[in-house]
């Protein structure tokens, strides 16, 4: 398996290490439930260095993403401004998901998936070629000058960071959501997978253990995959294999705002989306009875037969909840039966979103 800079930090703080997508990862330190209410409440550690970083330079850069994603790269305008975006396939499948920063017109940064990075330079590479356009892409989780990716997540995440980088303040304090700094070998954003404020520190991989050992020294509790996969449902937020894959619309994975039909600009997909009208609806589950739930349980409405994507028990709410594709007709507030164990469960449909900044919104 693949290891990340931290995998032996992970080891000697006592890490339950877990096979993710071919990467050695930590699951928990010992209790994934207080892992998740750290981030909630406080302050919560990630390494995500499993996730690619890549770098686009050259003329054509700014041409070949606004061919390549379903977003709009003219609307990055300021330095440091980042969205989010999916990659499609020309039946309007999703490639991946991913977040792309501007740094001038020449130069952008991106973040893919750690499972689909192999896939997604393979992919962009052809796309480059096929085009001939004029622009570099280096990934950096590997090779020379390999870069490691730290998340510090929670309501106190960014005053722990000014503890641990004081030099970093002022350059970053001012940030808004989806903006990105550097300073020096630092590239601080303000992003995130858990539905609470903080920074995603990208650094060079031979500083990554000073860093993780400073921020845990600056009271930041580490967490592993479990608690970010809890808390990122409760968000509301896909997660790529599972929520939407190569064989769904972003229409149908609630991705919807994502993508860009309005300007004249042409990108991969955007005749089959136009062509293929949304046939799912993407919305929130609540369980109203006893139980957990699951990917892949049925979800019968009164207008037809949905499926679970994601699910889980929410720690904060001390509740079932789930992501689902549902008939197009289903609405919020409406009941439904989900099976769980062959037996109907009712649960209630709500909009996708259970939690941000620590704060029920169902």
């Amino acid at each position: 398996m693949q290891k990340t800079i931290l995998n032996e930090t992970h080891r000697q703080s006592g890490a339950k290490m877990v096979d993710f997508g071919g990467w050695d990862m930590p699951l928990h330190y010992g209790s994934q439930i207080e892992e998740h209410h750290a981030v909630r409440r406080d302050a919560g550690l990630f390494d995500v260095s499993h996730m690619c970083t890549i770098d686009l330079r050259g003329a054509d850069a700014k041409a070949f993403l606004r061919r390549l994603l379903a977003n709009d790269i003219d609307k990055l305008k300021t330095r440091g401004k980042a969205f989010y975006s999916v990659m499609l396939n020309d039946s309007g499948g999703v490639i991946d998901d991913l977040i792309v920063y501007f740094l001038d017109e020449e130069r952008y940064r991106l973040v893919v998936n750690a499972g689909t990075a192999s896939k997604d330079l393979q992919w962009m590479a052809t796309c480059l070629l096929d085009w001939r356009m004029t622009a570099e892409l280096t990934p950096r989780r590997e090779g020379n000058a390999p870069l490691a990716m730290i998340a510090v997540q929670g309501p106190t995440a960014r005053e722990r960071v000014w503890q641990a980088l004081p030099d970093c303040r002022n350059a970053c304090a001012a940030l808004k959501p989806f903006f990105a700094a550097e300073i020096g070998e630092l590239f601080i954003a303000t992003t995130g997978y858990t539905g609470e404020d903080g920074y995603e520190i990208t650094l060079p991989a031979g500083r990554a253990v000073d860093l993780w050992r400073a921020l845990v020294g600056a009271g930041v509790r580490p967490c592993g995959l479990g608690a970010r996969d809890t808390l990122r449902l409760e968000a509301g937020m896909n997660l790529y294999g599972q929520d939407m894959d190569e064989s769904v619309s972003p229409f149908d994975a609630g991705l919807a705002w994502t993508v860009d039909l309005k300007s004249p600009r042409d990108f991969v997909g955007k005749s089959a989306l136009l062509n293929q009208p949304q046939r799912q609806q993407f919305l929130g589950l609540i369980l109203l009875e006893r139980g957990v739930l699951r990917a892949h349980q049925q979800v019968s409405t009164n207008t037809g037969v949905g499926e679970i994507t994601s699910g889980t028990f929410s720690p904060t709410l001390q509740q079932s909840i789930a992501l689902a594709r549902l008939p197009l007709a289903s609405a919020i507030g409406d009941i439904v039966q989900v099976t769980i164990r062959d037996k109907p469960l009712p649960a209630r449909v709500v909009k996708p979103c259970f939690v941000r900044h620590g704060k029920a919104l169902v």
